[in-house]
């Protein structure tokens, strides 16, 4: 595969006080990285090097000025290096989150969606970020994924999915308190996060994806005598999907879902709330798990565990979720961006 047949995958370093740049060169230490895409690694120089430190790893890239040098560079399988002064080190403490290091990572994030808009990249695999860092240094939304939704003009349904191996979740609603996550619930969100995981899985590869779809209530309801969420939305939302053409299945009991997903039956699950699925998938393989944010004009991915303030500096980052990331960029990346729509 050539250079410019593979996708341009852009990384960053993550928040300059956590485990992201440990992580970034422990994984373009990995020569299958490179065979994969057409990488370039984004950030500040003192920042690189660092992270390089800490891993123990010395990492060749080739300097480019601008994104648009990229897609067309030689074929080495060298990353490129696109250097980008955000932050200091005077102004970076490590295991803190910071206004300075939050800033940085908004910076950074800005310059590859511009880039995405632009045509010069095809995916983005971010190190993890500290959503309360960024919140210091300027951003003005609930979350990232909000953030990139806005900046990407967005106007259709979004919504983060979150991965273990072969098992992908959705849900539908999120970051909101539990109390109001019955009256979140609703037959055309139900179905708008369905079809938009459907679609995402069939990106990444799977050709006819597995779905079910998750209960609210305990018991699913038990018939509407612990609930009618499940009546009165949820299977009617199955039954409209159904007639729609996708083979979706559900709704199921939500202790017992997963189980059903774990013997193979399924490949994906929409939950109804965030800690339906975020606890199980984190208990099912907390190293591994992956974020990608749904329903945007570019595949963004990262690893699921945060920025693990408690041991930043010190070399002990497991680098496997950001690798799963890194896999789901480059595969969603070389048939859905901005210049290949699916």
């Amino acid at each position: 595969m050539t250079t410019q047949q593979k996708p341009v995958v852009a990384l960053t370093l993550g928040d300059p006080a956590g485990i992201g740049p440990e992580l970034i060169a422990r994984l373009l230490a990995m020569p299958e990285a490179a065979r994969q895409a057409n990488i370039v690694l984004v950030g500040d120089a003192w920042l690189w090097r660092e992270g390089q430190r800490i891993a123990g790893v010395q990492i060749r890239t080739r300097p480019v000025d601008s994104f648009d040098a990229v897609r067309d560079r030689p074929d080495d399988d060298t990353p490129a290096w696109l250097e980008m002064d955000t932050v200091s080190p005077g102004q970076v403490r490590v295991g803190q989150a910071q206004a300075p290091g939050g800033a940085s990572v908004l910076r950074v994030l800005d310059a590859c969606m511009d880039a995405a808009l632009d045509g010069h990249i095809d995916a983005i695999c971010f190190a993890p970020l500290n959503k309360y860092a960024m919140k210091l240094g300027g951003l003005q939304h609930g979350d990232e994924l909000h953030h990139f939704a806005q900046y990407l003009g967005v106007t259709g349904y979004f919504c983060e999915f979150n991965t273990l191996g072969d098992l992908w979740t959705a849900r539908v609603s999120s970051h909101i308190p539990l109390k109001d996550a019955a009256a979140a619930l609703s037959i055309d969100g139900i179905k708008a996060a369905t079809r938009l995981i459907y679609r995402s899985l069939q990106a990444n590869g799977v050709e006819a994806p597995r779905v079910a779809v998750a209960a609210f209530n305990p018991h699913g309801g038990d018939g509407g005598t612990c609930g009618r969420e499940e009546v009165d939305i949820i299977a009617p939302a199955v039954r409209e999907l159904n007639q729609e053409g996708l083979p979706v299945q559900g709704p199921f009991p939500a202790d017992t879902i997963f189980l059903k997903a774990q013997a193979g039956e399924f490949q994906a699950i929409v939950t109804m709330y965030h800690d339906q699925g975020q606890i199980a998938i984190k208990l099912l393989g907390f190293s591994r798990g992956v974020t990608v944010q749904g329903g945007l004009p570019i595949p963004i991915a990262t690893p699921a565990h945060g920025t693990a303030y408690d041991i930043a500096g010190q070399g002990r980052a497991n680098v496997d979720a950001t690798w799963q990331a890194f896999q789901i960029a480059c595969r969603m990346g070389a048939t859905t961006s901005i210049r290949n729509p699916s």
